[in-house]
């Protein structure tokens, strides 16, 4: 039922894959780990659709984690000169300082603190995935909040903002970007925007139980309100082509866990991995700078944001201490940058949990992972 490789020392991390994909609680899923350089965990089973095999190269709808591969991209472009973290927003795209968004930096937009966290009016899926369109929207509106005090998770529209940003800065699109510079070197294995010919290789979400969240303890004003169906993303909207053709940055993408395992250990291995060079580490330091911490306006937890990635929180129990880095997808899909023992580790799966920052089965893989570290 699980293909793949496995050193040794991670063995009861294949285990457990065999155990949830047995059990039913996974249906389908990735796991990958890169140690000091080498991808030591490669695994993957189950079915990607009924009666249509998981496979080596399976890609799978990640939501949020798409977020964190979009960061690698912004890195990049600073390791270059081309983006600055410190600099205005609206140095590299003007349009997005009306409304008193004009100090908004570029570091304070990837740490969730730009005071856009959605759009203003309602909007279509078929407007978000017509991206200038919908990022002119953003650009001129006014910020909910006051920029750079308080987090508010930028829940879809965070792809539109950097895509707004990297175009600015460099006249090419994030996908592209991300496509080319960053992805290329490893072989691919994470896009956004899913080429016709490789339509065949996605597997079909499965929606999880209904939400945990009491909504009607929540105003109509409430940020996650106003965020969470605007528009509303269901498994269905993204098992569509429409959808997996589109480059939705936010939270539009597909990968490999082994692809996206390996374009993050440049994170983990101080921006250098398997003979793959294109950060230093005094810019992959930048991404542990808290930008923002304390109960998220949007999905109502205590947060901790750094450039681009989450770090160590109450709400994540699960996520070892230290210089660490993360994100999550809804329904469960993990990544997690080690940067003090080298390793990272990543986890997709295609039957959706009930899962916003924290959930027992995504828990288990993460403290299965690192356990296994400990103990090799």
């Amino acid at each position: 039922m699980v293909d793949g490789t496995c050193s040794e020392a991670f063995l009861p991390l294949r285990d457990l894959l065999e155990k949830s994909l047995a059990s039913g609680e996974d249906a389908g899923a990735g796991l990958a780990v890169v140690h000091d350089g080498e991808l030591v965990v490669d695994l993957w089973g189950g079915e990607a659709r009924p009666g249509q095999p998981w496979t080596r190269d399976t890609l799978t709808h990640v939501w949020s984690l798409s977020k964190v591969m979009t960061t690698l991209a912004v890195l990049v472009l600073v390791e270059r000169g081309d983006l600055d973290l410190d600099a205005p927003v609206a140095r590299y795209w003007p349009d997005f300082g009306a409304h008193g968004k004009d100090e908004v930096v570029v570091r304070q937009l990837l740490g969730h603190t730009s005071g856009v966290p959605g759009w203003t009016e309602q909007v279509s899926v078929e407007e978000i995935l017509d991206l200038e369109h919908s990022e002119a929207l953003l650009a001129d509106q006014e910020p909910w909040y006051e920029p750079g005090t308080a987090p508010a998770y930028q829940i879809i529209c965070h792809g539109h903002l950097v895509d707004g940003l990297v175009r600015g800065a460099t006249g090419r699109t994030l996908a592209e970007v991300v496509h080319e510079d960053v992805m290329a070197p490893f072989g691919g294995g994470f896009l956004l925007g899913v080429p016709e010919e490789q339509l065949g290789l996605c597997a079909d979400l499965i929606a999880p139980p209904g939400s945990s969240i009491d909504h009607t303890t929540l105003g109509p004003d409430h940020f996650l309100i106003r965020t969470v169906p605007n528009p509303l993303l269901t498994a269905a909207v993204c098992n569509t082509e429409q959808w997996r053709r589109g480059s939705v940055a936010g939270m539009g993408g597909h990968g490999t866990a082994r692809g996206i395992a390996l374009a993050q250990a440049l994170i983990s291995h101080g921006g250098s991995v398997g003979g793959v060079d294109l950060l230093s580490p005094a810019t992959v330091d930048r991404v542990l700078e808290v930008q923002a911490e304390g109960i998220d306006q949007v999905l109502t937890v205590p947060v901790r944001f750094g450039a681009g990635f989450a770090l160590p929180v109450s709400s994540a129990p699960a996520i070892p201490e230290g210089r660490v880095c993360w994100w999550t997808g809804y329904g469960g899909a993990v990544v997690v940058n080690d940067l003090d023992r080298r390793t990272t580790f990543a986890y997709v799966p295609n039957k959706l949990a009930t899962h916003l920052v924290s959930s027992p089965r995504t828990d288990a893989y993460v403290r299965t992972a690192f356990a296994c570290l400990e103990d090799s």
